[in-house]
């Protein structure tokens, strides 16, 4: 029932690193039931295609701070920086495939399955994996291009690459000379609103949200599953370490996305 919120720990069932069907034929189950599933996903599920996450151990950040946005906004030594480190990191997203994990959610969506994929994500492999672009809500925003943080224009990478390259700096915004940012939401920038308003009505219209690869730590978009159960919704949560909402879960996987979501897609 809508609202009623209880803790379903009969339900949770955590393996690590095991082989075991039985479990898998749980999320089988829950897939099953459901007619409108929503899939929410984080860095845990594009590690497996090569990209490393930001916050762990080794991670991103752990090597160098992140730019706070309103010191993007201040500096213009600290803009040129943020657009070096992108360009050192272009090879990798260039070359990046999905993998099957993405393909498997693809499959969901292509089913009609999952209505939605609400992503922590920045690297475009759901729409490459061939999920409908609107059917991809980005709540953290899109690496793969760039917005002008005055008129929202959208620009391509290669010719702002390419003038970086040639001046040492990059471009104003060619209609209005704005700032120019690649299309990701940094520490101390706004959450996109009408983002996060697609994700919460999607979420208020699903019977069964599936976290896939996320640790749940950052907010708001860890408030979404959550939000999920206290509406009514089944929760099952695969990621390769617990997290702090498994216990609100119906369900718990400890173990790799893309085999386990691969084989239960296969025996829908």
């Amino acid at each position: 029932m809508a609202g009623h919120f209880t803790i379903k720990t009969s339900y949770v069932s955590r393996m690590t690193g095991s082989t075991d069907t039985a479990d898998i034929a749980s999320l089988i189950d829950l897939l099953r039931a459901s007619r409108r599933t929503v899939i929410f996903t984080g860095a845990g599920i594009s590690t497996e295609s090569g990209i490393p996450d930001f916050r762990s151990p080794g991670g991103i950040w752990t090597q160098m701070a992140p730019i706070d946005f309103r010191d993007f906004i201040s500096s213009a030594e600290l803009r040129k920086e943020a657009w070096r480190r992108r360009f050192a990191m272009e090879e990798m997203f260039s070359t990046v495939q999905p993998n099957e994990g993405h393909h498997a959610v693809a499959s969901l969506v292509k089913l009609g399955k999952a209505s939605h994929v609400i992503t922590q994500n920045i690297d475009n492999l759901h729409q490459q994996s061939g999920v409908p672009a609107d059917r991809v809500i980005e709540i953290h925003g899109n690496t793969r291009y760039a917005k002008c943080l005055n008129c929202g224009a959208r620009a391509e990478l290669e010719p702002i690459r390419a003038h970086f390259e040639a001046h040492g700096e990059p471009p104003d915004c060619r209609f209005c000379g704005g700032i120019m940012k690649t299309a990701t939401i940094s520490f101390g920038q706004a959450m996109p609103e009408s983002e996060m308003a697609r994700a919460e009505a999607a979420t208020l219209a699903c019977d069964l949200f599936i976290v896939l690869g996320s640790s749940l730590v950052v907010y708001p978009a860890a408030g979404f599953p959550i939000l999920a159960r206290k509406n009514g919704a089944r929760l099952a949560i695969v990621n390769r370490e617990p997290t702090d909402q498994d216990i609100y879960a119906d369900l718990v996987l400890n173990r790799q996305i893309g085999p386990t979501l691969r084989e239960a897609v296969n025996a829908l």
